[in-house]
């Protein structure tokens, strides 16, 4: 079977479109990375409350005040729990 121009062309044009989409590939996955902070919560973004990405320095301040609040004492449970009256608890619907 003779190879024609034609043949020639579309595999071209395939090969060419495979590599293109395979660049587009690791250009997202370097994006994403970085791009993932600024994506607002009600995007799919991360929440507020979200802790800082390892390696930077907001992380390690995190870490010791993480590491500070875990060894203070514990609140008595007396003071935790106030004993609550039955009158103030609301019924669910």
């Amino acid at each position: 079977m003779p190879i024609r121009s034609r043949h020639l062309v579309i595999m071209l044009a395939l090969t060419l479109s495979a590599c293109a989409l395979s660049g587009c590939g690791t250009i997202n996955e370097k994006l994403a990375n970085g791009m993932g902070d600024y994506v607002p919560q009600w995007l799919g973004g991360l929440p507020a409350d979200a802790p800082p990405r390892p390696g930077s320095a907001k992380y390690d301040e995190w870490m010791q005040e993480r590491d500070r609040k875990r060894l203070e004492p514990a609140p008595a449970a007396d003071a935790a729990n106030p004993p609550a009256s039955s009158s103030a608890i609301n019924p669910v619907h």
